[in-house]
Order: structure tokens, then C-alpha cells, then sequence
């Protein structure tokens, strides 16, 4: 059981990666892009755990704690460039 609704759990995060790589690619403004970007950075982080824990692998949740770490001080870097630049 907890194997379908891990899978289950996969296919939904793929499926709002997609979505976010559509605003993405669509969004009007540099703002959406950058949102729509860390969300996919959220959710890639989700799936990664999801992984981890399907393969029981703690080594993984690691790599997603770094690339959060990652990720927030680019979203940071990219936000203040956008305001007012660097």
C-alpha cells in the first residue's frame, strides 16, 4: 500500500513540474518566471524526498536539504536583481 500511494505521490509532483514549466515558458513577466522557477525547485525537492524514502535512502535527503539551500540563495540573488539590481 504505501508503495501505490508512493507512486501515486511521483506521478502528482511530475504532473505540477510540468504545470510550472509551462508558466515557465509563459509567463508575461520576469516575477512569474522567477516564481514559477521556485516552485519547481520545491517540488523537485519534494520528489527527491519522495525518492529517498521509496529507495530508503537517507543520503538523498541530504542532496535535497543543499539544494534547498541552493535554491533559496538564488531565488534571494535573483529577487534583489530584479528590484533594484546589484
Amino acid at each position: 500500500m504505501a508503495e501505490l500511494l508512493q507512486s501515486i505521490t511521483v506521478v502528482f509532483l511530475c504532473a505540477a513540474i510540468l504545470l510550472s514549466l509551462i508558466r515557465l515558458l509563459s509567463g508575461p513577466t520576469s516575477a512569474d518566471r522567477v516564481v514559477a522557477l521556485d516552485v519547481m525547485t520545491i517540488i523537485s525537492i519534494s520528489l527527491i524526498t519522495v525518492i529517498a524514502s521509496f529507495l530508503e535512502r537517507s543520503v538523498y535527503v541530504d542532496a535535497a536539504i543543499v539544494y534547498g539551500l541552493i535554491s533559496f540563495i538564488g531565488v534571494i540573488t535573483v529577487a534583489r536583481y530584479l528590484e533594484r539590481g546589484l
